[in-house]
């Protein structure tokens, strides 16, 4: 009798995050970057990150694509590596180290072209029910040629009036994460660094003046967290195929350099600190009472937690847009 009492409380809890982006711009990339980093980032950190089976075979296929295009020396990528053309679900256990998880990670990748028409509303749903919205930007696509192929490869338009829809009567606080990928020659100096920063405000400037309008500003915190999905490699040059389409190449700065991404902790760490902040204020959301709950039972886990993420970074290009009050913990 009280065992099945106890049973709801330690049922493990949901969090979801929304993966927005075009097929192909590098989401499932960052998040094998992620899987396959975190142990190794953590350190001591009593934290530990686990796939679910069928996350897991997803990603170490793509992570074996990845570790084969950091052994050349020069990379050709046309629209990214093989592209997710439908909603995929990606789900992670997070707990603390040799105990049963407490949190599923469930991230949702939408790609551009499906959040239109009879999937719109399936996608506004899970917004909703999401504490963190993760944008993935190409970045050399953004940049380069006076960003000729942003529009249609980061498709700014079509996530601007999904977070119109979506955002509309907001009632409880979301993170935004603008997270540039295949970055690395960006981030190599200053210049590199404010150029993207400058280049995310202007593209996105109806986004970021949206998310300060009077009505989302209290509630909505907006970071960039520029994550290198090889580490190894630099964007050398685009050109256009016979049907006008740009093939974008890369090259290693080092031969010696092989499959090592950096920053792929950024997002998780603020996803982290943002719950807690949520958590500290005692904010009543009826999709995170339950973990709220939780953490309020396992002050190890929470400390863990609060560990994690003081590693969050903020300086050069890694960016606080709006809401620090949302991610600072006294």
């Amino acid at each position: 009798m009280f065992s099945r009492i106890l049973q709801p409380l330690v049922k493990k809890q949901t969090l979801k995050v929304t993966m927005l982006g075009h097929a192909g711009v590098g989401k499932t990339s960052l998040l094998c970057a992620m899987y396959d980093q975190f142990d190794r980032i953590i350190g001591k950190t009593n934290l530990q990150l686990t796939p679910d089976d069928d996350t897991k075979t997803i990603l170490d296929q793509r992570l074996k694509q990845l570790k084969e295009s950091a052994q050349q020396n020069s990379i050709k990528i046309r629209g990214g590596l093989e592209s997710t053309t439908t909603a995929r679900t990606y789900n992670f256990d997070l707990g603390k180290t040799g105990v049963t998880p407490s949190i599923e990670l469930q991230f949702q990748d939408y790609p551009g072209d499906y959040c239109v028409n009879e999937n719109l509303q399936e996608v506004e749903k899970f917004i909703k029910e999401s504490v963190s919205i993760i944008i993935a930007i190409d970045t050399p696509a953004l940049i380069e040629n006076n960003s000729q192929w942003h529009e249609e490869l980061n498709q700014p338009q079509v996530i601007y009036d999904l977070f119109k829809s979506s955002f509309a009567d907001l009632d409880s606080p979301k993170l935004v994460i603008f997270a540039p990928v295949k970055c690395e020659k960006y981030l190599r100096e200053s210049t590199g660094e404010n150029q993207l920063v400058t280049t995310i405000q202007e593209k996105y400037s109806n986004l970021l003046s949206f998310f300060r309008s009077d009505a989302l500003v209290p509630h909505v915190a907006v970071v960039m967290t520029p994550v290198e999905t090889l580490g190894s490699v630099d964007f050398s040059r685009v050109e256009e195929d016979q049907n006008h389409q740009p093939i974008f190449y890369f090259r290693k700065p080092n031969p010696n350099l092989f499959y090592e991404p950096k920053n792929s902790d950024q997002p998780l760490r603020y996803l982290l600190r943002f719950l807690l902040k949520l958590h500290l204020q005692k904010r009543k959301m009826s999709f995170l009472e339950l973990i709220f709950m939780m953490l309020d039972r396992d002050k190890t886990f929470l400390n863990a937690m609060s560990e994690f993420s003081n590693g969050c970074r903020n300086n050069g290009a890694f960016t606080i847009f709006q809401g620090a009050n949302l991610l600072t913990i006294n």
